[in-house]
């Protein structure tokens, strides 16, 4: 399975010696197993070589690892076609096991959380592949975003990131007004996107490296204060301004986690602004 920790889940899953995790949708710790009764007890803890993820191996109490119910989280194999398959036994019903209201209200958040990761990273992927062909084939003549691209001009980019972050900022403290709080943040939050891809493209950053919808959704069900946020963008803005690509996708990480705040505080979907940027370009025949 793949759960978020952070440093309080850490310190009380080595103390403890079984899992706990860290719940952005609820915003909480919570133990592996509290309702299920499955829980891990842990062997020995790894750390990755950039020491942005763990590892941990465990004993696992009781059959069934995943939430929903099977052994493992992995338990549906992509098709050619991008449907799923299931190719594991269900071992509980989760519907029975997850009895109470407020479980299956954890159940359901957790739920939605998972469709709106995997809604937005279908959308986030069909985006930077759109920026991508912009980059890699000249229509600089009826597309200004491949001229952009063409030109690589990595400083004016970074710039207009700045003034959009601003912006975005501006919005959140009702000193820039459009037509409203919540349409103004779609609005002003596709166009960070916007700039962020351009940014990741231009730099030939793997979106698998600065996984925009994770960083979204990270923002959105995780908000921060409104002074973590500017130190946010701030150290976007530093970040994509250097020459060190693992920089550079660390800055494209805090934008696109500004915007998801930036989304919660204005009680938007965190899928609009890319949502907003995929109409548009249909309407410009990039996309179908």
């Amino acid at each position: 399975m793949v759960a978020s920790m952070n440093e309080e889940a850490l310190r009380i899953t080595r103390e403890t010696g079984y899992t706990h995790f860290f719940s952005r949708s609820r915003n909480k710790i919570w133990h592996k197993g509290e309702q299920s009764g499955n829980v891990q007890k842990v062997q020995s803890i790894f750390v990755n070589c950039e020491e942005s993820s763990l590892l941990i191996r465990v004993v696992q109490h009781g059959d069934a690892a995943c939430h929903d119910g099977y052994h493992s989280c992995y338990y549906r194999r992509l098709q050619e076609d991008n449907s799923y398959q299931i190719v594991a036994e269900r071992i509980f019903d989760p519907t029975i096991v997850y009895a109470t209201k407020q479980e299956e209200a954890d159940y359901n958040s957790d739920t939605l959380y998972k469709e709106n990761l995997h809604k937005l990273e279908e959308e986030m992927r069909q985006l930077y592949g759109a920026y991508i062909y912009l980059r890699d084939h000249d229509l600089s003549e009826e597309s200004n975003t491949s001229r952009l691209l063409q030109e690589r001009s990595q400083s004016y980019l970074v710039a207009r990131l700045a003034d959009e972050l601003q912006e975005l900022a501006e919005v959140q403290s009702g000193e820039h007004v459009h037509a409203g709080r919540d349409s103004d943040t779609i609005l002003e939050g596709s166009q960070v996107g916007y700039w962020l891809f351009l940014l990741a493209a231009g730099r030939s950053i793997p979106l698998n490296d600065f996984m925009p919808h994770t960083a979204v959704l990270s923002g959105y069900y995780s908000p921060c204060s409104d002074e973590k946020a500017v130190e946010q963008c701030e150290e976007c803005v530093r970040m994509v301004a250097t020459d060190q690509p693992s920089l550079i996708a660390q800055g494209l990480q805090r934008g696109f986690a500004f915007v998801g705040w930036a989304c919660a505080g204005a009680q938007v979907s965190p899928l609009a602004p890319a949502e907003y940027d995929l109409a548009q370009m249909r309407r410009k025949g990039l996309l179908t």
